[in-house]
């Protein structure tokens, strides 16, 4: 298949879609946390992985913070013990501050910071819109794992499709 370049540049989707599609996102992994019966959600896991409360806390180290460094180019390193967050309670108020953030840092963006080449947390290279996407594709991920733990604890998942 051959590639081609063109001096021009398309847009698909605009910044506030981005942030809505992301946000949506959230808003199905916030319900997959609040499914969650607060003994499993801290000790239940399969195969080796993490439980669920230590994904939700890497997801939290790094959303609103990428929204911040994105938006202020200061870049902090990464916080995925938050011990502090020790009830579901904890973590869903911190999810939600959290999202009240990204929406907060997100008019600060400029279109120019997805182009930029920059280093996230100090450790991870790209350009401001594919560190933003490993963000997204993390959460889906760690939702995913979420969904199976809910599974096997004999809970519905919520429905991933319902994201607005």
């Amino acid at each position: 298949m051959e590639t081609t370049t063109s001096s021009t540049s398309a847009q698909i989707i605009d910044k506030d879609q981005l942030l809505t599609h992301w946000l949506g996102h959230r808003k199905v992994t916030r319900r997959t946390l609040e499914a969650f019966p607060e003994k499993e959600l801290f000790e239940f896991s399969i195969g080796g992985m993490r439980t669920f409360a230590q994904l939700i806390k890497e997801m939290l180290a790094m959303d609103s913070t990428t929204a911040r460094g994105l938006a202020t180019s200061t870049w902090e390193a990464l916080d995925e013990e938050k011990a502090e967050l020790t009830t579901k309670a904890e973590l869903l108020a911190s999810w939600d501050k959290s999202t009240e953030e990204i929406q907060g840092y997100w008019k600060d963006i400029t279109m120019e910071e997805f182009q930029k080449q920059i280093k996230a947390f100090g450790q991870y290279d790209g350009t401001g819109y594919s560190i933003l996407f490993y963000i997204i594709d993390n959460e889906i991920h760690h939702r995913g794992q979420g969904f199976v733990y809910l599974r096997a604890l004999g809970i519905t998942p919520p429905n991933f499709w319902e994201q607005y």
